[in-house]
């Protein structure tokens, strides 16, 4: 591409550039791929430790503490109060593992699985034997006026 690129500086047109090098003109003229190796530049409006210090002192305040992001934000804005935007707030706190339900939950204990467990021949722990309960179905089943 450098070739083709020498013979259009020199004044010669895309299309015999492009034809002289046995290239497509449209390949010839589209912009490289290739990736710019550099540090990222830093947004002008990046906020510093300090602000997000606060950001954070704000939202974990006693009026804050239980409510999510945006009623928050919502809230500041109504006060004529401007942190950041919602997003800000976001990142913010997702950087501090703060993104989750912000209320006060309830721990309740864990429940333990009822189980059946035999103490005999054909006795369970309810008090039932496996043949009462067998002539209860076939009665049930068996019932005379009971269409199937």
């Amino acid at each position: 591409m450098t070739a083709y690129r020498e013979l259009a500086s020199r004044g010669i047109s895309t299309r015999v550039a492009a034809r002289l090098i046995g290239v497509p003109r449209a390949t010839a003229t589209r912009k490289r791929r290739i990736p710019v190796v550099g540090p990222a530049p830093i947004p002008a409006n990046k906020i510093g430790d300090s602000d997000r210090r606060q950001i954070l002192d704000v939202v974990n305040s006693e009026s804050f503490v239980d409510l999510p992001s945006i009623q928050i934000y919502a809230q500041l804005l109504d006060a004529g109060t401007y942190l950041c935007s919602i997003s800000t707030m976001y990142r913010v706190l997702n950087e501090n593992q703060q993104v989750k339900d912000r209320r006060r939950l309830a721990r309740h204990p864990a429940r333990a699985i009822p189980e059946l467990t035999a103490t005999g021949q054909a006795r369970s722990t309810r008090g039932t034997s496996n043949a009462d309960v067998g002539i209860r179905c076939r009665r049930r089943i068996e019932c005379p006026g009971r269409s199937r």
